[in-house]
Formats: C-alpha cells, structure tokens, sequence
C-alpha cells in the first residue's frame, strides 16, 4: 500500500478562533479582516503579539514582538486576550471532524494533525478531492480555514502545507521534491533551525538542494549526529509513522509550569526525569504499564505541542520512562524555543507486559532497575515522598498530581 500522509494545519489558529468567538457574542465585523493581534497583558510578561492578522502582517507586525513595538509599526491596531479553554473547543471540534473519516489521526499540536489517508483511499478515492472536501467541512461548519499538505511522508506532507497560505492544497510527492522543495531557501526545510541556517550558509548551502547533495563528512564536524538526519530530509525521506493519538481515560500524566522560561534543551532534562518518576510511581501503584509516553511542551507564545512514542515493550519504570520522554525531548526540540510548561504524560495502559529481549539490553540491569523502584516506592509510601529522590532532581521542584 502506497503512503499518502496529508498534514492539516489551521489559518491562523488563534487570531480565528477569537474572531469566531467575538462573532458569536454579536460583534459587527471580523477582525481577521482589521488591524489585530492576539497578545497578554502588556504590563507583564505576556505583554507580546501571539496571533496577528493578515492587515497586520502587511504593517509589519511579527509574531512574538512587544505589543508596544507593534502599534509603532500599526497606531490602530487592536489587541484581543487569548481565550485558551476556547482554544481547546475549536480543536476538538477541528479534530472530531477528521476522525469521522480515519482513525489513523496524529494531533501534534494544538491546531495541526497528520492524517494517514493511504489507509482509507479505497473509501474515499482521489486524494486531492478529498482535501477539498475537508477543506470545505471544516469551513462550513466551523467557520475556519485550513492548509492541506498532501505527501508520500510525514516531513514532506509538513512542508507541502506552508507554501503558501491561506486555504491552500499543495503536493510534495517524492517524484516532486527536486521541482518543488530543492530551490527553496535551506532555512526553509522542516527541522532547521535559527542557528543551524547561518552556518550553512557559511559552508556554502544556501538552498534544500544544496543540502540534499551535500557529504555527510562536510556537516558532520558542526551537526554531528544530526548531518545524516539533515540530508535525508533535504532529500525528502522520512520513515516516521502517523501516531494515532491515545483516547485513554485512564491515562497518566503529569506537568508543571516553569518559574521562567527555558530556552536550553538541557535544564529540562532534570524536569522529565521529576515528572517520569512521579507517572511511573502512579503507574506502579496501580500495577499497570504504559505502551506509549507522551512529551508536552508550551512555548513562549502559548503554543502547546504534544509528540509521543509507542514503545515495543510496555513499561513501568523510572529510568525506562525517563530516556524515551528525553529521546522524545530531544526530536521536538527547536533552536529558538522558550519553553514555559513541560508535561509528561504515559497512555495505552496495560496491566501484562510481555517483554521481547533485545541482543543489546542487559537483563540484569533491568531487574535491578525494577528492584530499586520498588524499594523506591516503599520507601516514599512509608515515608513520604521527599524522603528520597535521584540526585539530578534535587532543585528541581516539580508539582506532583494524585
């Protein structure tokens, strides 16, 4: 069976939700079409542009600017608050639509999803159409629109839906990528980031071709492991399979909110490792294991994206938990992200683990891994749960939910 992998990706999410909800309560106009932003308080630290309107982008307006700096560049500009329990409604309702038509549905974030449609073609024919069909849908019914990527993989489906905006379908089948993707800027690929651009520029890449047909020796002195990883996308080839998401009730999850925002990937490593232990220890209470970890991150614009991982083996312990949320960490993560809220979260329990023995996992470690989790757990059930925690988490104050 062919892969078809469609990415769908809201028009502004949050800038038309709010007007959809002002709409609703009887204003006058559409502030999609005025000069408008979606920002916080600019007394406080939300006090920046979070959504902007298409009359506002025309001024200059950029997301994650200043308010302040804003109505420099657009003395009319308006400023409407964000509405977050909203937010969620339209989501849902946006994501109840698609899984009408497939089960096989990966939310990523908030206002985006990939939709395996290779599986249901035979239902629903020409791919093409039926991104029209959903388009349309999703617009008569809740009044958004939305860009449709349309791909034989996950990468080149996220790509094809940014091209160009708003209410767009675009292709990127692999026959496409040399017309398609080769000639566009290299900062333009999916996965490069602010810092990564300029020094492939001083290398002398300058576009997705450049880069597709560049040796994996000539990055790998700057990228290291990532060289290889870079190349293979450049040449639009990506193995990751659509995740469909876990409905699961009974699900475990955990997160906090940050005192300040985090900008380096390796100061939230101690906050996974705090959060993976306090699921863990829930998930052993109640003697069950977990077959998919969930990473949950908020950025500094209030964005939530959500990635997770189905594992072989189900699992209950600590350390097992912990290293696939960082692996899970370390594949979202953006150069120029601020983090302010980290969750993690474990689905698709289970209470029998049937555990299939790799020629590289040391069993013994394993069962000592069980063993000192269960004395662990002892200990805090006796005790209290600050009698004892892992050093790398002394610091590091994470709020526990039971």
């Amino acid at each position: 069976m062919k892969r078809i992998i469609m990415h769908i990706d809201v028009n502004n999410a949050f800038l038309s939700w709010t007007a959809i909800e002002l709409l609703k309560k009887g204003y006058k106009y559409d502030i999609r079409n005025s000069y408008a932003v979606i920002g916080g308080d600019e007394k406080s630290r939300r006090g920046i542009v979070l959504a902007k309107s298409t009359p506002a982008k025309k001024m200059g307006v950029v997301t994650g600017e200043t308010l302040y700096s804003a109505r420099k560049k657009c003395p009319s500009l308006r400023t409407y608050p964000s509405n977050y329990k909203w937010y969620q409604e339209m989501s849902n309702a946006f994501v109840a639509i698609l899984r009408k038509y497939s089960p096989d549905i990966e939310q990523v974030s908030i206002d985006e999803c990939y939709l395996d449609y290779g599986k249901v073609q035979n239902l629903y024919g020409d791919p093409y159409e039926f991104a029209k069909k959903i388009q349309k849908e999703i617009d008569d019914t809740l009044g958004f629109t939305v860009n449709i990527g349309i791909a034989n993989n996950k990468l080149c489906a996220k790509m094809a839906s940014d091209f160009s905006k708003p209410n767009k379908i675009h292709t990127l089948y692999q026959e496409e990528v040399k017309k398609k993707m080769w000639p566009l800027p290299v900062e333009d690929l999916f996965g490069i980031g602010r810092k990564s651009a300029p020094k492939l520029h001083e290398l002398g890449i300058h576009t997705i071709g450049d880069l597709a047909h560049t040796s994996p020796e000539k990055l790998t002195k700057y990228f290291k492991n990532q060289s290889l990883d870079m190349i293979r996308s450049a040449n639009g080839e990506n193995d990751s399979e659509v995740v469909s998401t876990i409905e699961d009730p009974k699900g475990i999850g955990n997160e906090t909110t940050l005192d300040h925002d985090i900008r380096n990937k390796g100061e939230l490593y101690p906050f996974l490792l705090a959060l993976s232990e306090n699921v863990a220890i829930r998930l052993r209470s109640q003697n069950k294991y977990a077959y998919v970890v969930v990473v949950t991150l908020k950025d500094q614009y209030f964005k939530r994206t959500s990635h997770q991982r189905k594992l072989v083996n189900a699992t209950n312990l600590t350390d097992e938990i912990a290293k696939v949320a960082r692996q899970i960490l370390d594949e979202m993560w953006k150069e120029d992200m601020a983090v302010r809220l980290i969750g993690v979260r474990l689905d698709h329990l289970t209470t029998v683990s049937y555990h299939q023995v790799s020629f590289l996992e040391d069993l013994e470690d394993r069962e000592e891994n069980k063993k000192l989790d269960q004395t662990v757990d002892q200990l805090k059930q006796k005790y209290g749960f600050k009698i004892i925690k892992k050093a790398s988490l002394i610091d590091h104050k994470v709020r526990r939910k039971y």
